[in-house]
């Protein structure tokens, strides 16, 4: 859209705070933004200086204009993030978040379960959460399970169910990590009691719970019942001991979250702490793509919205590393200079820092793995003496069941690696009964002759698992093809994995148990295991159907029982009846026999 068409729309934008949407010509949305006075919003990017040369390719792309009017500035700020969320239009900034956060569900029915789940269903339950961490949720819950008994069972714990006296006690009754309410032995009252307490300590909030522990202790003691005070003394000694590994940074240091950023170039990373009752209860380090140059405020109040609407924060207090605009009167800013908050923010800082760094020291592993995977590849060329580097490598391979059905697979590594999604099948077409050569041909011409037509590069090196029989058959098809200069052939004999080229009279053996030997075995494998489960999967879908299985009286173990001992279907036909029977037994011998013959009768005519 030029200035000059915005000129003819600009009259109908009003000036009231709300959100704009940018539609590209397919009709998509490629921007959403907020606004205190959407004319004057929308129309600074039409103006005749643009900030950036990506503002300038957005404002080419803009086919269509849509606004909607709210109320106030924190209206359009959550409408705003709501709406990125939903669409991630492409110059928006991207939080690159597309994990699945599990949570702590407390299901919905009689003396409520409490588990780990990934799955939000709107049935009722309450889910507390989402938590950063499974190892820390699965803590939390072993934590709780210390402390306040809980069922674990699926048991239907019904009213009438418990009245009819269906269930009993189980051990967990026992050792004392639950009251036994599938016995009456507990009221839901009780038990409800016991799930507060536990959201307290999900949440961080463990005087309330230790209170209660030492109050009943004190029962206990006045009741003589020194046993039971020395159980609640232990749990109120664990429930101690944790929130001392917790990282505590005030016990008067209330609820808050804490957001430190780093921008380097289009990336930008923003760590959140979530504060509760002075104590750390998660910490979330995301990555931030960026579209249009935004500046660092911005990128943070866009994480800041998102974060606390992901992990549903309510925290009434934001620190921040530099001023930001948080619509929100409720909630208060915080830019500290010095004490408690200080330390947070450097805490947040140092969380950042450890992330990148983190990155980089996966990003220098790969490249060096990558640089390990390119030596083993240059000894490949060599010692095969190899025109080129070997950097993309195919290897075609037959298979078939018992010298029947046959199917050829080939399998591609690029840079010394896998990369399946070039793996290819591929069943046999032009070929009668079972030829190893003539189906080797076809796959191998199938394949090239496609990537001529898509004018696809070719490997370097291409290994045919099989004798010089095989590898002749795939030089004929690479002949009919005029592609032999393409690449470079070698076969690779199956049992001692020494490799020859066209034409040559001495075979190459790589030196033993070599990386670069180790690489061509890999390989080899990698072909068998490929073709062998297509074959299976084709069989399994009823694909082949075994000949003997024509035979009325003979199901389909028994002629894989004869296809495993005679290995084909024409051995089989040679058989004499006492060589089937010895096998099968003389009545099924006898069918077996009885169709071969007027099968033959039959041709002979």
């Amino acid at each position: 859209m030029t200035a000059e068409q915005f000129s003819h729309i600009a009259g109908t934008i009003p000036h009231q705070p709300g959100i704009y949407k940018y539609f590209d010509q397919a009709g998509d949305i490629i921007y959403v933004g907020k606004a205190k006075d959407l004319r004057k919003r929308v129309g600074s990017y039409f103006s005749k200086t643009f900030t950036s040369y990506k503002t300038h390719e957005l404002v080419q792309r803009i086919e269509r204009i849509e606004f909607t009017i709210v109320n106030s500035e924190q209206d359009a700020f959550l409408l705003e993030n709501s709406l990125i969320k939903q669409f991630q239009p492409r110059y928006n900034i991207n939080l690159k978040d597309d994990k699945t956060y599990p949570y702590i569900v407390i299901r919905k029915e009689p003396f409520p379960r409490v588990y780990l789940t990934r799955q939000v269903v709107e049935d009722g339950s309450e889910y507390l959460g989402p938590f950063t961490s499974v190892k820390r949720v699965r803590e939390l819950l072993e934590f709780t399970r210390q402390t306040i008994p809980l069922r674990t069972c699926t048991l239907n714990l019904s009213t009438a169910n418990i009245a009819k006296k269906k269930f009993k006690v189980c051990l967990e009754y026992h050792l004392g990590n639950c009251k036994g309410p599938c016995e009456g032995h507990q009221s839901e009252i009780d038990y409800a009691a016991n799930l507060v307490r536990l959201k307290a300590l999900l949440k961080g909030n463990l005087a309330p719970v230790i209170r209660h522990f030492r109050d009943e202790m004190k029962v206990h003691a006045g009741n003589l019942e020194f046993e039971k005070a020395e159980l609640v003394r232990k749990k109120i000694e664990y429930l101690e001991g944790y929130q001392s590994r917790s990282v505590v940074i005030s016990a008067r240091g209330g609820d808050k979250d804490v957001f430190a950023i780093t921008k380097e170039k289009d990336i930008a990373y923003v760590n959140y702490l979530m504060i509760r009752n002075g104590t750390i209860v998660q910490t979330q380090t995301n990555k931030v793509e960026t579209h249009l140059d935004e500046p660092e405020s911005e990128i943070l109040e866009f994480s800041v919205a998102q974060l606390r609407d992901t992990f549903k924060s309510d925290a009434a207090e934001i620190i921040v590393p530099f001023t930001i605009e948080y619509p929100d009167p409720a909630v208060t800013v915080t830019v500290p200079k010095a004490g408690d908050n200080k330390k947070l923010l450097e805490l947040a800082a140092k969380n950042v820092d450890y992330y990148i760094e983190e990155i980089r020291n996966k990003e220098r592993l790969k490249l060096s793995r990558n640089t390990d995977k390119i030596r083993v590849l240059e000894n490949l060329q060599r010692d095969l003496q190899l025109p080129q580097l070997p950097l993309h490598i195919e290897c075609f391979d037959n298979s078939n069941f018992h010298g029947s059905y046959p199917v050829s697979a080939m399998v591609c590594f690029k840079n010394g690696e896998p990369s399946k999604k070039d793996y290819r099948h591929f069943n046999v077409k032009t070929v009668e009964g079972i030829n190893d050569f003539a189906t080797m041909k076809e796959a191998v011409y199938r394949r090239y002759k496609r990537l001529l037509e898509e004018g696809q590069p070719f490997p370097q090196f291409v290994i045919i698992d099989g004798g010089k029989g095989q590898l002749g058959a795939a030089v004929e098809a690479m002949q009919e093809l005029n592609a032999m200069h393409m690449t470079t052939m070698a076969g690779l004999a199956k049992n001692e994995e020494e490799l020859f080229f066209p034409g040559d009279s001495e075979s190459i053996r790589l030196p033993y148990n070599s990386e670069e030997l180790r690489l061509v075995r890999r390989i080899r494998d990698e072909v068998h295991r490929f073709g062998i489960t297509f074959h299976r999967q084709k069989r399994s879908k009823g694909t082949f159907k075994n000949e003997l299985e024509d035979i009325a009286g003979i199901g389909k173990s028994t002629a894989d029982m004869l296809l495993k001992t005679f290995r084909s279907v024409k051995n089989i036909r040679e058989k004499t009846p006492e060589e089937l029977a010895a096998v099968v037994g003389p009545a099924k011998a006898k069918l077996i026999v009885d169709y071969f013959g007027a099968d033959a009768q039959g041709t002979e005519e």
